[in-house]
């Protein structure tokens, strides 16, 4: 089972995310500002982050940059409200940059294709937990 971190102020979108992710057969954990991601990165095993940029404090592309300080390797999906971040330089470090929309379906097949990636070049390092 893959460890998934998704990270967003909003409760709505954190339980939406963690009904859908967890229905896909994964362990989720849940922070709702970047500071209390980069401490459970620290702290926790994560295979995978999801990650909103627009969040009050420390927004996503620090948290980002924060969160690949710790573990350059560790796959960051963005999801954001907001298609113009994708144009920013700083946010060219996530795996994958993914507009929020009702449909899951992208957002899912980015966390499956980065735990996939991530099992390549880490065999035995995703999936691994019981």
């Amino acid at each position: 089972m893959a460890t998934v971190l998704v990270v967003d102020d909003d409760e709505h979108q954190r339980l939406l995310y963690q009904e859908e992710l967890e229905l896909e057969g994964h362990e989720v954990l849940l922070a709702t500002s970047g500071p209390e991601a980069v401490a459970t990165v620290a702290d926790c095993e994560v295979d995978v982050v999801v990650l909103d940029i627009a969040m009050p404090g420390m927004d996503g592309v620090e948290t980002l940059s924060r969160i690949l300080d710790i573990d350059r390797q560790l796959p960051v999906i963005l999801n954001t409200a907001y298609s113009s971040y994708k144009d920013d330089f700083m946010t060219w470090a996530a795996d994958a940059y993914v507009t929020k929309s009702s449909d899951l379906s992208t957002l899912k097949g980015h966390v499956r294709e980065a735990l996939h990636q991530r099992e390549q070049a880490q065999p035995g390092r995703q999936g691994t937990k019981e």
